[in-house]
């Protein structure tokens, strides 16, 4: 699949998921690691920050009604959640936050614009990270930050399984990277590793979405597998993925 490919399919995938509305909710949320996250990020005063990948606003919208003079713009492909995004904004009169789309590859803004660029559960969508983590530096002021929350393949996968059966739903997905991966990704783009901290998520996953997925289980390795602590109930599966939580600073 090449790369405007891979991003529309992305953009559907999400419009479905967005207008599922409480299963999208149930997967990726978790307010004890938003709790966690907001504690770990450098914020202050006047800060301006790009939430790419936004989705939902999940974590712009908190920072931005605890952070009155803190602006935000959130940065992604999904119109649709954009639009709604802007009616939640305009209902809860949050007026330090902004929504824009792109295509997905070349961010529409300047060069040192923003003092730190955050993402939760978004990157492993993109199909030119090195391009995507490029346009991030180019946009991150010098002594900037960039934040990454997003899942990463448990110790043992060494056939990289979760990739997979993250796949058997079309929605874009590329890949989980290591700690490793990110650090060199980022270092090849100006972008520091400071610091870290782990956490977890238990992702359910619609089986009539899993394209697949009996073949899959056939094909890898049952200790990895297990890893991973699948579960099947009813029409859906569980999977617990390991998550980096990872802080850079621009050189």
């Amino acid at each position: 699949m090449d790369i405007q490919s891979s991003i529309m399919a992305t953009k559907q995938g999400f419009e479905n998921s967005f207008s599922s509305g409480d299963f999208y909710n149930k997967q990726t949320q978790d307010e004890q690691h938003l709790k966690r996250i907001l504690a770990f990020l450098p914020l202050k005063a006047n800060m301006k920050i790009l939430d790419l990948g936004v989705g939902s606003g999940y974590m712009s919208f908190p920072i931005a009604k605890k952070w009155h003079n803190i602006s935000i713009i959130g940065l992604d492909i999904v119109e649709k959640a954009l639009d709604v995004n802007r009616i939640k904004a305009k209902k809860e009169n949050i007026t330090n936050i902004n929504f824009i789309t792109y295509n997905g590859i070349e961010f529409p803004f300047a060069d040192n614009e923003f003092d730190m660029v955050i993402s939760r559960y978004a990157l492993h969508h993109f199909p030119d990270i090195q391009k995507s983590i490029s346009e991030v530096s180019r946009v991150i002021k010098p002594e900037g930050f960039l934040f990454i929350s997003d899942p990463t393949p448990n110790a043992n996968d060494t056939s990289r399984f979760v990739d997979e059966y993250m796949q058997l739903k079309k929605d874009g997905h590329i890949k989980f990277y290591t700690k490793d991966e990110w650090k060199q990704i980022c270092e090849k783009n100006g972008l520091q590793f400071k610091e870290s901290f782990d956490s977890a998520i238990r992702f359910p996953k619609k089986k009539d979405t899993a394209y697949g997925f009996d073949e899959l289980l056939k094909k890898h390795d049952r200790s990895i597998i297990e890893s991973y602590e699948l579960e099947v109930l009813e029409n859906e599966i569980y999977v617990t993925e390991q998550v980096n939580n990872l802080l850079f600073y621009k050189l």
